[in-house]
This record gives structure tokens, sequence and C-alpha cells, in this order.
């Protein structure tokens, strides 16, 4: 909670500061890489700086846990939280890491906002950094503990096992702990999550992305699914790229250990998993878990899927997906495809399989009450998701989400 001191300067000041806060958060990252140049090179996301989405999650974040604090006093943002967070001990972010931040930080507000930062200002704001940053600071420090690893030592060398070309812009990797790291089982993860993968570039950058688990949980090996982002805008794509172009059996990555919030949840609860493009990735982890599951005797959970590509030849593991839901006798599959549905068995309504032409309409689904919805893949295809799930009476806090890169969204 704010202190009664620093709540009605906060109150005050947080229209000039949200107004200004894109700004701050564009000079924040250039006194930050000035003084640290080994942070972009090695830690952020190269092309989220270029495209200015760090910059923007960044602002919107510290400006929306303001507002938080001023509207809900009594709650913490833990939704808002636990994503950061996640997302940071994928990276090894470290306590002591919140000092760099705040001396760069703070000293772009004071830059950008001038006179307007008395000492009162400065302190109210300072305030809410701080409350912010500790509560991440403590639930990194529980992921940290519930993976078994020291603060921010997350990484191990896995080796490839085995790749498989899934689309022509897609492919599969198999990972398993390399000799000196375990040479053992990859570990247990939650279907939904990811681990990050730092690659070292031609130019002695070493870059990380995230990628979902996107095989079976309680197997030796681990799997994830990369599409390659090559759309020519700036250094986007420099993971995807060197890892399509690179990794083959035998060859040895740093990986992290598995993060996110997005996962299965328990129980018999009617679930719906709808995603677009790469992000049915996740969605097969929690499908092969739910199989497994069944075939051991659980529930059979009412269970809606739905998925929306540009064609079937780019839809990665469309077979997988198909099969894991024949395996569930209370589930059934929506197919939506930009172009070449009238190719794809099952194009007719009624049956278990629903392949249509078009974009998602869930106004054509029929859906259970009581449902938990899962949402994966590029935001305009989610807000349209969210949107049709909310005019039909879904609580929001039943719609759940996972969002590859900065979360702009929450933000």
């Amino acid at each position: 909670m704010l202190s009664d001191e620093a709540t009605p300067v906060v109150r005050a000041t947080l229209p000039v500061v949200g107004a200004a806060i894109g700004e701050i958060a564009e000079l924040f990252y250039r006194k930050l890489f000035d003084a640290h140049p080994e942070l972009l090179r090695d830690l952020f996301n190269r092309g989220n700086q270029a495209n200015g989405e760090q910059r923007q999650a960044l602002a919107g974040s510290i400006a929306a846990f303001a507002g938080m604090l001023l509207e809900r006093p009594d709650t913490r943002p833990d939704a808002m939280l636990t994503r950061i967070a996640h997302k940071h001990a994928s990276l090894g972010i470290s306590s002591d890491q919140y000092k760099v931040v705040h001396r760069h930080l703070f000293a772009a507000i004071a830059e950008v906002l001038g006179d307007a930062v008395t000492p009162s200002v400065a302190a109210a704001w300072d305030e809410v950094y701080w409350l912010m940053a500790n509560a991440l600071i403590a639930i990194e420090a529980r992921l940290y503990e519930r993976a078994g690893v020291a603060e921010g030592e997350v990484w191990r060398r896995m080796v490839v096992t085995g790749r498989r070309q899934e689309t022509p812009d897609a492919i599969s990797l198999t990972l398993r702990p390399a000799d000196g790291d375990g040479d053992g089982p990859a570990g247990a993860f939650r279907p939904g999550q990811y681990v990050s993968v730092g690659v070292r570039l031609a130019d002695g950058a070493r870059q990380i992305r995230q990628y979902s688990l996107s095989g079976a949980p309680g197997l030796p090996e681990w799997r994830i699914t990369v599409k390659r982002v090559a759309d020519g805008a700036g250094p986007d794509g420099e993971v995807s790229t060197w890892l399509h172009a690179h990794a083959t059996p035998g060859d040895v990555l740093e990986v992290s250990a598995p993060f996110g919030d997005l996962v299965l949840p328990a129980g018999d609860g009617p679930l719906l998993l709808a995603s677009a493009g790469i992000g049915g990735t996740p969605m097969l982890a929690m499908l092969h878990r739910l199989a497994a599951d069944r075939a051991a005797g659980g529930p059979a959970r009412r269970l809606v899927v739905v998925h929306a590509d540009r064609e079937p030849g780019h839809h990665a593991h469309r077979t997988e997906l198909r099969r894991l839901v024949e395996e569930l006798p209370q589930a059934e599959l929506h197919l939506w495809y930009e172009a070449g549905a009238d190719a794809v068995d099952g194009h007719h309504e009624g049956g278990r399989a629903v392949v249509r032409r078009g974009r998602a309409d869930l106004g054509a689904v029929a859906l259970p009450d009581g449902l938990t919805a899962y949402l994966c893949g590029p935001l305009p295809f989610m807000r349209a998701v969210r949107g049709d799930l909310l005019r039909r009476g879904v609580p929001a806090e039943a719609v759940r989400y996972e969002v590859f890169g900065p979360d702009l969204w929450r933000a």
C-alpha cells in the first residue's frame, strides 16, 4: 500500500507522469544501455527495443501499477506482477538489477519532468517503484525456489536430439540435458509453460527468446516449436532465424528452466483452448496432459478447441492436434483457415472436427457453461475472442491468455 503521504502526491501527479511516461521510458533505456551496453547485447530483446514494444510495456506497466495502487489500495495487482515475474525469472533477472533500473529510471524522470520533480514528488514515485520492484523480487524468489535454483541461475546446457520441419516456416526441436548438466530426463514442467533459449549470434551478442514447450509433459525430452520471423523489419527474428539455420541434432543450446503462468488447471471443469498461428504450441502440451489423464482413468472434461491459421500447410502440428482431440471423448475441434479450408477433411458442419473458411468466429461455436478459456495468438485474435466471450457472458476472470512478446495488452 502507498503511504498516506505518498497517495495524494501520486494521485495529483499521475496524469503528468502518465502523459510523459513514454518519453521517460525511451530516455531510460537510452541511459541504461549507454551505461551498460552489455544488457542490450546479452539480455534485452533487441527486436523489441527496435520496434518500441519493450518501452511501451515498461511505461504501461508502471502507469497501470500506480493506477491500481490508487484505485484498489487493499489489493496487490498480482495478475500483472506474476506475468512480469515469470518472464524475468526465465531470463535469470536478479534482485540487484532492480537497483540499476531504479538509478537510470529516476534520472530519466528528473530530466523529462524537470522542476516538476520536487522532493515530495520524487519520494512518492520512489515509493511506487519500490512497491512494484519488491513485489516482483518476492515473486521471483519464490519462482527460483520452486525451480530448485539459486537466484538467476536458471540456465543449463541442453543438446538437440531431434529436428523436424513442421511447416515451411516452423521447426520443432527436441532437447535433453547435455553431458555435465545432468545427462538425464529434461525434467517436469506444467502444460502451458515456456523456456528461454539463448544463442550467440555472429556479431557476438547473446540474444534470448522464449518458446512454449509443445510436447507432452513427463517425457525424457522437451520439445519446442520455433516459427521463423523473417519480415525484414529490423533485428526481429534474430534467434528464430539462427535456430532455423544452425540448430541440428547434436548441437548444444543454452536453455532456461520452465516458467509461465498460463498453465492447465486441475479439476474437471469445462475448458476452451483458443489459439491462432504458432500460438497453438502451449495448447498442445495441455492436450497431451488431458489425453494422458483420461487414459489413466481421469475425468472426461468438456473441451472446445479452436484454432485459426493462414492455411492448412502453415498450421504447425495440425495432424497431432486432430489426433489428440480424437483421443478425448468430450472434446470437439473447430478450425478456421483463411485459405485452403476446402481441401481439409472435415469441411462440414457436425461431427467433432469442423473446418471453416475465414477468420475464427466463436458465434458459430456452442460453449458450455462455467468454462475457463485459454487464449494464445496474435493480439488482434485474442482481443476478438475475448470480446466474443465477454458478450456471451463468460466472466473476465475466466479468460486467461499468453502473449509472445511484451505484454502490451495488460499494461
